[in-house]
């Protein structure tokens, strides 16, 4: 029985070893920066509800860039496209070294940077994300899937620990500095891949691409489920962003516990990773998902009753690693589901819905708290969160038996 790290997609593949090891590497510049950014804005505004337009102004180049960049990986070469939109990124945060290291103190700069860089992320994931199953057999998916998210929570943990260490010794500059150089790996790790043109009739990206990804989506209510119930989890019971304002209430703390606040989810999903070998032996996907995110949920909501530092961090820590085994079920579903030619287009709205619903989940808990408190805001999201997942459970049957194994949509 198998129970620790499936890592047989790394020691078969050379090109998905040096795209995980890439995208490890850059994943704790990512996170210092986002870690930044927020302390920033609260330093400049000293407002939750600033904190959290970070996430409001990111969401819109997101949906929009998101929806077309899967479309463009369904149409031109996804190493390509990976390329182009890494260095646009890269090139961002070299502009968030230049205003901190002149003070400029304007936080519309910083919404700017941020709403540029949710394009270039919106562009990137979908071709990366669809990389994969050309790089592994299709059955070490959900172990691929695991991998990459030990990738993404690796970079979590260290991220805001090592960005809230950085300020604190030099400031925001010197943080940002950390993402240029650390996202350079990533890059390499591009310029190594093989091309991986699209499969299938290619055609141009635009909206009948883009309606075409949606078309295949509604005829599939089980991987449309998969979806909603990540909305119902990012939107409703999303914490980071008031975690600059309940380190000082809840805690006492500062910027550093910030940073362990930020960090702890990813500790415990990391520690989920160590002992995930038993996730490829689990058949019905969309229970596991639906159990997987009303644990995240619950423990989101007990958060805000917490005021011990380390209660805190225990219960956003198992946050951490159910959402860790929620994420790997949802990417194998969506890979398992998609055939390689809507790969790209389905990915581009899984990104939406990922990293989209966080940030509208940012403006949601700070906008809830500014109205009311924090802990109203994580009790009540946690409770919407939660009643939702079982209706959506109860109402969709193929959800209820999704095998990844025999693809069982309908």
């Amino acid at each position: 029985m198998r129970l620790l790290t499936d890592i047989r997609p790394l020691r078969e593949s050379a090109d998905f070893r040096r795209l995980w090891i890439g995208s490890t590497v850059s994943q704790l510049g990512q996170q210092m920066t986002a870690v930044t950014v927020s302390i920033q804005v609260y330093a400049i505004t000293h407002s939750t509800f600033a904190v959290g337009l970070v996430g409001l102004f990111s969401l819109v180049p997101l949906i929009v860039f998101g929806l077309y960049g899967g479309a463009m990986a369904d149409a031109i070469d996804r190493r390509t496209l990976s390329l182009v939109s890494s260095t646009g990124l890269w090139l961002l945060s070299m502009v968030l070294v230049v205003q901190s290291h002149l003070d400029w103190g304007r936080v519309w700069v910083l919404y700017a940077v941020v709403a540029c860089q949710s394009a270039c992320f919106a562009v990137n994931n979908p071709a990366r994300s669809a990389i994969i199953p050309r790089l592994i057999r299709p059955e070490l998916l959900p172990a691929a899937n695991t991998l990459s998210q030990a990738a993404f929570n690796l970079g979590f943990t260290a991220g805001p620990l090592l960005g809230a260490a950085v300020i604190a010794w030099h400031g925001f500059a010197a943080a940002y500095l950390v993402d240029v150089i650390t996202f350079t790996a990533a890059l390499y790790a591009l310029f190594r891949l093989p091309a991986v043109p699209p499969t299938g009739a290619i055609r141009r990206a635009g909206l009948r691409s883009v309606l075409e990804g949606f078309t295949f989506l509604r005829a599939a209510p089980a991987l449309l489920a998969t979806f909603l119930a990540d909305i119902l989890a990012m939107v409703f019971a999303q914490p980071r962003a008031l975690f600059p304002a309940v380190a000082g209430a809840f805690f006492g703390g500062g910027v550093r516990t910030v940073g362990l606040l930020q960090a702890s989810p990813a500790i415990g999903a990391l520690i989920g990773v160590i002992f995930s070998g038993w996730v490829t032996r689990v058949r019905r996907q969309g229970v596991a998902i639906v159990l997987a995110i009303t644990a995240y949920a619950a423990a989101v909501g007990l958060f805000g009753l917490s005021r011990t530092i380390w209660l805190g961090v225990a219960l956003l820590a198992m946050s951490g690693a159910a959402d860790m085994v929620s994420s790997a079920y949802r990417n194998t579903v969506l890979q398992s589901a998609a055939p390689d030619a809507m790969r790209g287009r389905l990915q581009g709205v899984f990104i939406v819905v990922v990293a989209g619903g966080p940030r509208l989940g940012d403006f949601v808990a700070g906008t809830t708290a500014s109205l009311t408190s924090p802990t109203i805001a994580l009790l009540g999201g946690a409770a919407v969160c939660i009643t939702g997942l079982f209706i959506l459970l109860a109402r969709n049957r193929p959800f209820r038996e999704y095998d990844s194994q025999t693809r069982a949509l309908s």
